[in-house]
């Protein structure tokens, strides 16, 4: 038993499934699911996603410090 049809297994993405894996892997790091979780759904090990999608990771960044400053304004706010 075939786990593709006919027309799936000629079709773009079957010809280069690790394309859709590292698509996948971007987005999920740019949606902010954390490295560990990326590698894990991915089946990479965990230091791969580090130096793979280092580039998305640094699109985060603006992300993170907009987070780390709002808790810390946060965490610096009297009751």
């Amino acid at each position: 038993m075939n786990a593709l049809t006919e027309v799936e297994a000629v079709s773009m993405p079957s010809r280069r499934p690790y394309d859709l894996r590292h698509a996948g892997g971007s987005f999920w790091l740019g949606s902010g699911v954390g490295s560990m979780e990326c590698a894990r759904r991915a089946g990479h090990s965990v230091a791969l996603p580090h130096r793979m999608y280092a580039k998305v990771l640094d699109q985060t960044r603006e992300r993170a410090d907009s987070r780390i400053d709002a808790a810390l304004r946060e965490w610096h706010e009297p009751e």
